[in-house]
């Protein structure tokens, strides 16, 4: 997990979860039930999206170094170092 995926997480999440209410009310369901479950999973797909999101900008930055991803010892990153 990387620092840039947390961030990316609120303003993907946002974006899903909005994105999967509409397309809901699109077809016509307005019951809480659909909206609900349509938020649910918007929320529970932030994080692999935004994780995702975080890949691709990365992998796209000439500067990069993705193979650094490789040395990471654990799932939560030490503040203190550099961007994994």
């Amino acid at each position: 997990m990387d620092r840039l995926s947390i961030i990316l997480t609120l303003i993907v999440g946002a974006t899903v979860t909005g994105v999967l209410v509409i397309a809901v009310m699109s077809v016509g369901w307005y019951s809480w039930l659909a909206i609900g479950g349509a938020a649910a999973v918007g929320f529970l797909l932030s994080w692999p999206a935004s994780y995702f999101v975080s890949r691709r900008i990365k992998r796209q930055d000439p500067n990069w170094d993705e193979t650094r991803v490789d040395k990471v010892e654990g799932v939560v990153p030490d503040p203190s170092k550099k961007e994994v």
